[in-house]
């Protein structure tokens, strides 16, 4: 009795909104074939050899640099490594030979993808975001599927090839849709600040101007994602205000934060955006807005819009507003379970495991029956 199970290559990342999803699909792949072999293909930041080491996954990098956003200088460098990262892509490609190459998205992408279609191997992308990003938009004209997150962003990729499934989520984000209902109900309300893997200065310092208003500071307690430049500071501040807090740089962990979490304030990332749906946990959201295309007010304003989540732009971001924002939903205990099952009804806990069925029913046939014994002799 054999099984086979196909290897496939997942490239792009460079910040976790494009890592998490990316790593929900390999371990999705792994659930239905338990040896699928997995390589993500990044341009080696430190966040990739961090969250990638941690969840055991083996790491490949090309030397690629970005174009939009850029200074001409810096496009004329990037555009100058193209040739040798497309070659460095396909070395890549025919070393490990995947049944099929997952962009999803983040410019390291961009070769990859392009090598495997010049070498004849199926290409898919994910799209996080309600506006895709450049190298998605560019890379979909040779893909053979895009799986979006956003019905929105359908009108930027050629039609026929795409299909909306939702942004996959990791496993066990999706275990504590199921945890939050057991949780104790007499603590200390907790708020939750994540500022994105690199943390957020801003949102940072609207908390610090923040803490001077908070009353009763017994009754509520802070879990904190600062980032490495901020952390003495805010330890500090949280200190001198005698407001229990847990701060650190950047949390393994997410989902054992999220757990304990009755409200969440972030950024608007498409990953952040799926996980608290996923979930169903109300949430501030303070988009970042510098983001590409605004793509973060826009993923908020998805969540606003159905009543299931609040926002602040980043010009209006003050500690006397972000507290009485927070102040009123602690207040309003019955508010915040309605956000909270409004943004229930949003996720899609199921969005990994189906791209799979799909990338394994189109494009890896020989892996259609893998997940099947079959009998030699």
């Amino acid at each position: 009795m054999t099984t086979a199970a196909p290897h496939i290559v997942i490239t792009g990342g460079g910040t976790g909104g494009h890592l998490f999803p990316g790593i929900a699909i390999a371990r999705a792949f792994q659930q239905r074939m338990a040896n699928t072999a997995i390589l993500f293909v990044g341009t080696g930041r430190e966040l990739e050899k961090r969250v990638l080491g941690e969840a055991g996954y083996r790491h490949a990098v090309i030397q690629v640099g970005g174009l939009k956003g850029m200074g001409i200088f810096r496009q004329l460098r990037s555009l100058a490594s193209l040739p040798g990262a497309l070659l460095r892509a396909g070395a890549i490609l025919r070393h490990f030979r995947p049944a099929v190459v997952i962009g999803v998205g983040g410019y390291a992408a961009g070769p990859v993808c392009l090598a495997a279609r010049l070498m004849g191997i199926p290409v898919c992308l994910q799209e996080q975001n309600s506006l895709p990003g450049i190298t998605n938009r560019l890379l979909a004209r040779i893909a053979q599927r895009t799986y979006t997150s956003f019905s929105e962003s359908h009108a930027h990729f050629p039609a026929g090839k795409v299909r909306l499934m939702g942004n996959p989520v990791r496993e066990e984000i999706i275990t504590i849709r199921h945890q939050i209902s057991q949780r104790e109900r007499n603590r200390p309300f907790t708020v939750l600040v994540a500022g994105g893997s690199q943390g957020a200065r801003s949102i940072n310092t609207a908390v610090i101007d923040m803490l001077p208003h908070v009353d009763e500071p017994a009754s509520v307690q802070l879990i904190h994602q600062c980032g490495s430049d901020d952390l003495d500071r805010l330890r500090q501040a949280y200190a001198t205000a005698g407001i229990p807090a847990r701060v650190e740089a950047f949390f393994n962990d997410m989902d054992r934060q999220y757990v304990q979490a009755d409200l969440v304030v972030c950024r608007a990332g498409a990953t952040t955006v799926a996980e608290l749906t996923c979930i169903g946990l109300p949430a501030i959201f303070i988009p970042f807005p510098h983001a590409a295309d605004n793509h973060q007010e826009i993923n908020a304003g998805w969540v606003v819009s159905a009543d299931a989540g609040e926002m602040i732009l980043e010009n209006d971001l003050t500690g006397p507003e972000l507290w009485r924002r927070i102040r009123h939903l602690r207040d309003t205990p019955r508010l915040r379970e309605a956000m909270a099952e409004r943004a229930r009804a949003l996720g899609r806990p199921e969005a990994a495991a189906a791209i799979v069925t799909d990338i394994v029913d189109h494009f890896v046939p020989q892996a259609s029956a893998a997940g099947r014994p079959t009998m030699e002799g």
